[in-house]
């Protein structure tokens, strides 16, 4: 039986070179003009530190606060994008171990090790916006404000790894079992 759908015609489909003529569009090129008012994804808010994740126009200095208010909000954001894009490589508590290290992949960053512990909030974000070794850049499927949600979220996964019982308010520790 021969496979009918196992034909190259995408692959053999007549195309123009690049800048050729062309006699199907009305003004003869085969380029095609950039719309008004288009905008290169680069140079959409490239320099305001919300969406660089650094002040001013040097890129080693990295912003050391977040720049959006800490809520319950922020950080449930923050876990619920961290679940769906960081999860599947550093698993759901940073640890770096996620499915990725299992299908023999390179092992993640453990969020918790001392040099992520003291990289600044601003470097986290320019990690997840723009990658870093194996890690790819996430900046065109989340948005900076869930990027900033996904490090505070990672903030509060390194208080949580090594906060104690002494951490917790009094009339919280109830709710762990122990006073």
């Amino acid at each position: 039986m021969i496979a009918a759908g196992c034909r190259q015609d995408m692959h053999d489909q007549p195309r123009y070179k690049p800048l050729a003529a062309s006699e199907f569009f009305p003004d003869g090129r085969s380029a095609r003009p950039i719309p008004a008012g288009t905008v290169a994804i680069d140079e959409l808010q490239n320099t305001d530190p919300f969406y660089t994740g650094y002040t001013g126009n040097d890129p080693a200095n990295f912003m050391d606060t977040i720049p959006t208010p800490i809520t319950a909000e922020l950080l449930q954001r923050g876990q619920e994008r961290f679940d769906i894009f960081c999860s599947p490589c550093h698993d759901r508590l940073g640890t770096g171990h996620g499915m990725i290290e299992r299908r023999g992949f390179k092992i993640p960053a453990d969020l918790d090790s001392d040099r992520i512990r003291q990289a600044p909030p601003g470097y986290v974000f320019q990690v997840i916006s723009n990658g870093y070794g194996a890690m790819p850049d996430h900046r065109d499927q989340i948005p900076a404000a869930d990027r900033w949600a996904i490090v505070a979220y990672i903030r509060a996964l390194q208080l949580s790894r090594s906060a104690t019982v002494a951490d917790v308010p009094a009339q919280n520790r109830s709710q762990l079992g122990v006073q």
